[in-house]
């Protein structure tokens, strides 16, 4: 995976917040504790997640299609729900749309690394956030198999304060 990514084996000690929404995302959604979710890296803006193959193989001994593209689609929604948490925000999170294409066969651990799209910024989000309680994003993710691009996902996320009652 990326050089920029530090240890998966580390983080849950080292990140306290991705922990504790994995723990959430594994009770909150049946399919991220099937999948047998795991924290991934984190660091300069991006986030992983990943998934042991047993639990997400298809018929051919590889990963199945559907899993990679909940990985890749938990993986953005991770990533704007850790940077609402940052800010002490809580807000309804989920993905608009999305575009997924699949290049090459996953044949081992499941690997998921999401990041802000070119040309997107946390701080028109939050201004946008802030200003009309909803805002919407790009995100893109990936997955890879020995080091090269297996499935890709771009996909837009919205994120909305609760609303008053």
């Amino acid at each position: 995976m990326n050089a920029q990514l530090h240890d998966s084996a580390n983080l849950a000690s080292a990140d306290g917040a991705l922990a504790r929404l994995i723990t959430r995302m594994r009770a909150e959604i049946p399919l991220a504790a099937a999948m047998d979710l795991q924290p991934g890296a984190r660091a300069h803006g991006m986030l992983g997640l990943r998934a042991p193959l047993a639990p997400n193989i298809n018929d051919k001994g590889c990963a199945f299609g559907g899993s990679l593209a909940s990985l890749l689609t938990l993986a953005g929604w991770a990533l704007v729900e850790l940077e609402l948490e940052a800010r002490g925000l809580h807000c309804e999170v989920f993905v608009q749309d999305s575009t997924l294409r699949y290049v090459a066969p996953v044949w081992g651990e499941l690997h998921a690394v999401a990041q802000l799209d070119e040309g997107q910024h946390w701080d028109d989000f939050f201004a946008t956030l802030a200003a009309r309680g909803k805002a919407r994003l790009q995100i893109r993710a990936s997955a890879e198999s020995a080091g090269e691009p297996a499935t890709l996902l771009q996909a837009r996320y919205v994120a909305r304060l609760p609303r008053s009652t």
